[in-house]
């Protein structure tokens, strides 16, 4: 058997699986490597996809040729579309998914995927020569040789599991961790550290009494994650369900602190701020007499139920009396307790913006690995990373994205300009042009740029291409067309929205908040017949355009300013150390994260814009 390749992935959860799949589909000869071939894409966590601002990063996964999207329709059971009393740059797709299923789709697209090749084992060592990587060894004792290597190492590399003062030495439960790779790394001068997650307990449904629990259905419309929407949802749609803990909950779970491996000092490392342990929010929160839980179904054909909002690593007896007091849960029966888990990460602004490392050529980060919570998170830099590798190996230009580009060009600069205190969530907030990167629109944003470089298919750039055409067409004809008084002030009225004084264009009324297309085109028979060519996609995208045009607008001279300053390079091996007048914090993290670009250098914390003013007029600019 011939062990050469143009990519090996190290690691099969979300990053290795997009990683792999981008790869090969761009013509590498790509190998994914993992521990174990029944756990291909697992869901370690929750048995969910997408979210607040995750979801965006889902829809632009799919928008660039990524498979998380797909596979996440044909293994949904339940699927929402979150925020929709706010605005579109708030909308966030969201869908429970069964978690065996959810794998069996990855293990089926990846079996069938061109120039992509499964391999189980562990790796143990990088072969470098000269700062450059030149492929793996694994715990079988086979080298292979690759042009590129992408690490997705997740929670595995020293994997230590704590359930109250036990500990197991794991990746995840039942699973071994890896040893090797990061002790080599840090020899060549790599900084590592470690992070902390955690999962909560998972319970029998048959020992829940779901009727004293309020009920949490899904949406029943045409939203669903891939911009392809061949995937009509195969499974049964099933419920979520919400409850709360109460004083007698957190009493329970006070009682096992003096255990709790948070507290005992028995965790030193860094744990996640917006996904905290149950027993980290009754300390901080003590104030609070009851926090919100959500029961998550794992499958149609399963019992088994994960309980959101109860993460844990308090001894089992403990977990089990905690949910014991909570309402519905009297009689609940565990499948397995919560437990935390330590492990290596990397400082990410050891990392380029493609996440080839600056200290090793060839060689990629993504995912946990780069102290990133979260499977979209991990995803999107697997994609990432994947077309970087075979860019190296085949030639071509760096791919990257911008600030106003993606949720994913947020993740990674953040990432690399600032690096990580505490494990990386992504969230609306955090993209500074979150009007111009809606969920609605990655398509519009994304697949072109994919399908210039080899990724996203013809099928996926058609698509785009009539989509486009049809939004231009159907806002011309709203643009230019008339709507009269007495064809319209009586369903005006009716929905409590001021009469027309004089005719307008039909664009001006879709500009009131309480006028919606398809609510309109039912009042008004002339537009229905134009609405109903259309699909509900597409009517969606153009009633947006038209409601949000200025703030759009708005948003997109803001971006091109910092375009301006992205595109001023900074060459390199520049000496910040001689250049006096800029703060001494400034050199200092100047000198570590060596920007390749004023823009890049103006994100990173502790530099001034005066340290900016600084580098235009060194730059002669």
């Amino acid at each position: 058997m011939d062990f050469k390749y143009d990519v090996i992935v190290v690691g099969a959860g979300h990053a290795g699986c997009e990683a792999a799949s981008a790869s090969a589909r761009m013509g590498s000869k790509t190998l994914l490597i993992t521990m174990d071939m029944n756990k291909i894409g697992q869901m370690s966590c929750n048995p969910a996809v997408g979210g607040i601002a995750k979801g965006q990063i889902v829809r632009e996964i799919d928008a660039l040729g990524g498979q998380m999207g797909i596979v996440t329709d044909r293994s949904a059971i339940q699927f929402r579309m979150l925020n929709l009393s706010k605005g579109p740059a708030m909308w966030s797709p969201r869908s429970q998914s069964d978690r065996k299923r959810f794998i069996e789709e990855w293990v089926r697209t990846l079996s069938h995927t061109d120039n992509l090749y499964l391999w189980q084992d562990t790796v143990t060592e990088l072969i470098i020569k000269d700062n450059q990587v030149y492929g793996v060894k694994t715990a079988l004792g086979i080298e292979m040789s690759a042009g590129a290597v992408v690490l997705t190492n997740g929670t595995f590399l020293n994997g230590l599991i704590h359930c109250g003062k036990t500990q197991i030495r794991g990746g995840r439960t039942a699973e071994p961790a890896s040893y090797g790779l990061t002790e080599q790394l840090s020899a060549l001068g790599f900084k590592t550290d470690r992070m902390k997650t955690g999962t909560p307990a998972r319970i029998d449904a048959r020992s829940i009494h779901f009727d004293q629990m309020i009920r949490q259905d899904g949406d029943n419309d045409w939203h669903h994650f891939s911009y392809l929407n061949t995937v009509q949802r195969e499974l049964k749609q099933m419920p979520c369900w919400i409850t709360y803990t109460n004083t007698k909950t957190h009493d329970a779970l006070r009682a096992g602190l003096a255990d709790s491996p948070l507290f005992n000092g028995q965790i030193q490392s860094i744990g996640p701020r917006y996904c905290p342990s149950i027993e980290t929010k009754i300390v901080t929160f003590a104030d609070k007499e009851a926090h919100q839980l959500f029961l998550e179904p794992e499958g149609v054909d399963s019992n088994e139920y994960y309980v959101n909002g109860f993460s844990s690593s308090l001894p089992w007896q403990t977990q089990l009396a905690g949910l014991k007091t909570v309402k519905g849960l009297e009689d609940v029966v565990l499948y397995r307790p919560g437990y935390a888990i330590e492990y290596d990460f990397f400082d990410p602004t050891q990392l380029h913006h493609t996440l080839e490392t600056k200290q090793i050529k060839n060689l990629f980060f993504a995912g946990q690995i780069n102290g990133t919570t979260g499977y979209e998170e991990a995803a999107g830099q697997g994609l990432v990373a994947g077309v970087n590798a075979h860019i190296n190996t085949h030639g071509g230009t760096p791919f990257t994205m911008s600030r106003d580009e993606s949720y994913i060009g947020v993740l990674i600069d953040d990432l690399v300009n600032k690096g990580v205190d505490e494990p990386y969530r992504m969230f609306t907030s955090r993209a500074e042009y979150r009007i111009l990167l809606r969920q609605d629109n990655a398509d519009e944003r994304l697949t072109e740029r994919s399908y210039k470089i080899g990724l996203a298919d013809s099928n996926r750039y058609d698509l785009l291409k009539q989509k486009q055409t049809a939004c231009t067409d159907f806002i011309g004809y709203l643009q230019s067309t008339n709507i009269r008084m007495n064809e319209i002030n009586g369903w005006l009225e009716s929905i409590g929205s001021t009469p027309l004084h004089e005719s307008c264009k039909i664009s001006d009324l879709i500009l009131r908040p309480q006028v919606r297309i398809k609510d309109l085109a039912n009042a008004l028979p002339r537009i229905k017949e134009k609405v109903d060519l259309l699909s509900d996609e597409i009517v969606e995208s153009c009633e947006i355009q038209i409601k949000y045009e200025g703030y759009i607008r708005r948003e997109r001279l803001e971006a091109d300013k910092l375009q301006r300053l992205n595109q001023i390079r900074i060459p390199d091996g520049l000496n910040y150390n001689e250049v006096q007048s800029l703060s001494t914090e400034a050199r200092q993290k100047l000198t570590r994260i060596a920007p390749k670009t004023i823009g890049d250098a103006s994100r990173i914390p502790g530099v001034s814009p005066n340290d900016v003013s600084v580098l235009l007029v060194l730059l002669g600019r």
